[in-house]
């Protein structure tokens, strides 16, 4: 039986993801802020499933935390880092920028950094990130959040090539969401929302499929295509 952990299970995707997982004979790690989530969560899985409660921004003992849930699991063979946050922030509100940061990059680096050196000992294994379609170019109604997934991707990429050079049999998929209907989707005129459960269901199959990378859904990489297409001077007047 394959093990996996989900960190940012308590909601949204990594809610859903983690019960594919677990419908689909993975143990599961659950790992999130919100313990009574967590719990509720455990209590509708149908396999074994171990919980750890903690913020990954608090960078020391996030680690510590989920070196120790890997522990208890008896090792894993999957960690999706799914935890995020975003603002719309059109005042550029410095407290909303830092938050996006700590949790979107520093919290990230750390889960990542945890998840490589214990694959790189134990002879691999897959990592999962959650970036995002916002990635791709600057947005100017929350910049830190475009940044800090643009960061996510090109980290993965560079651990991608580490791995590869160190001669790690380690997948790491970078799945690049559009909009999900979860409490970070934000802002008005939103197109082409999917329900989580879809999302969920098609980066379960990218990572059973091993892809660097997927879009979801997968109709979003033709907006991905066009805005890597699209001139400055268009783009900026969106």
């Amino acid at each position: 039986m394959q093990k996996a952990i989900v960190i940012g299970a308590s909601s949204g995707i990594g809610r859903e993801l983690a019960k594919i997982l677990s419908e689909n004979n993975y143990q599961v790690g659950l790992v999130g802020r919100r313990e009574n989530l967590l719990k509720e969560l455990q209590e509708e899985l149908p396999g074994k499933s171990y919980l750890k409660s903690f913020d990954i921004s608090i960078l020391d003992q996030g680690r510590v935390q989920l070196k120790e849930l890997i522990e208890e699991m008896n090792g894993v063979d999957l960690i999706i880092i799914s935890a995020g946050c975003g603002f719309i922030n059109p005042d550029l509100e410095y407290e909303k920028e830092q938050r996006t940061i700590d949790v979107n990059v520093s919290g990230f680096t750390a889960m990542m950094n945890v998840a490589y050196q214990y694959f790189l000992k134990n002879g691999g294994g897959h990592i999962v990130g959650i970036s995002s379609i916002a990635a791709i170019r600057g947005g100017y109604d929350g910049p830190a959040y475009a940044a800090s997934k643009a960061f996510i991707s090109n980290y993965m990429e560079g651990v991608r090539i580490k791995a590869r050079k160190a001669d790690i049999p380690l997948y790491i998929t970078d799945i690049k969401a559009g909009l999900v209907d979860t409490a970070m989707a934000k802002g008005e005129g939103l197109f082409w929302v999917a329900p989580p459960e879809k999302a969920a269901l098609q980066i379960y199959k990218a990572i059973d499929n091993k892809k660097e990378l997927a879009y979801v859904t997968k109709r979003w990489r033709l907006i991905a295509w066009l805005l890597k297409a699209m001139p400055n001077f268009i783009y900026q007047k969106l």
